[in-house]
């Protein structure tokens, strides 16, 4: 409980609202941990970007260019070097899930950027001061 306590208060934005069921998170599928970590990533953006105050027209378009594939892509690569094998499985999982052909990107760029938000999701889910530590790592372009 004081864990728990003291994590809000270090990450008011990352904790889940709700006890998770006692699921064990192998049973979580790949396809389900990135659509949590899509959430994750673009609240974490969105954040970066809240100040200073400016449009929201502008908001958008700050927060659309970072959460666009390639831009994961890039920011996937940049995070391998820190990640650690069992963080490197998730990422395996999460491109092998990728099903379809992307309409935009290129499916290599797709299925990295699946992957990121996959181990996102993950770590979410397992490890809060992982996730921010990873997070904070990553080189967002400064709010105009």
């Amino acid at each position: 409980m004081l864990r728990e306590k003291r994590l809000q208060s270090e990450f008011p934005l990352l904790l889940p609202p709700v006890v998770l069921p006692t699921t064990p998170i192998q049973q979580v599928g790949p396809a389900a941990l990135a659509y949590l970590g899509d959430a994750v990533y673009e609240l974490y953006i969105r954040r970066a970007y809240l100040m200073p105050p400016k449009r929201l027209q502008a908001y958008h378009n700050q927060v659309v260019a970072q959460v666009r594939a390639e831009r994961q892509a890039d920011h996937l690569r940049s995070l391998l070097p820190l990640l650690t094998e069992p963080e490197l499985e998730i990422l395996k999982r999460g491109r092998n899930a990728t099903t379809g052909h992307p309409k935009r990107v290129d499916l290599n760029v797709y299925q990295q950027a699946t992957s990121l938000e996959t181990l996102i999701g993950y770590l979410y889910l397992t490890d809060l001061q992982r996730l921010a530590h990873l997070l904070a790592q990553l080189e967002i372009e400064p709010s105009a």
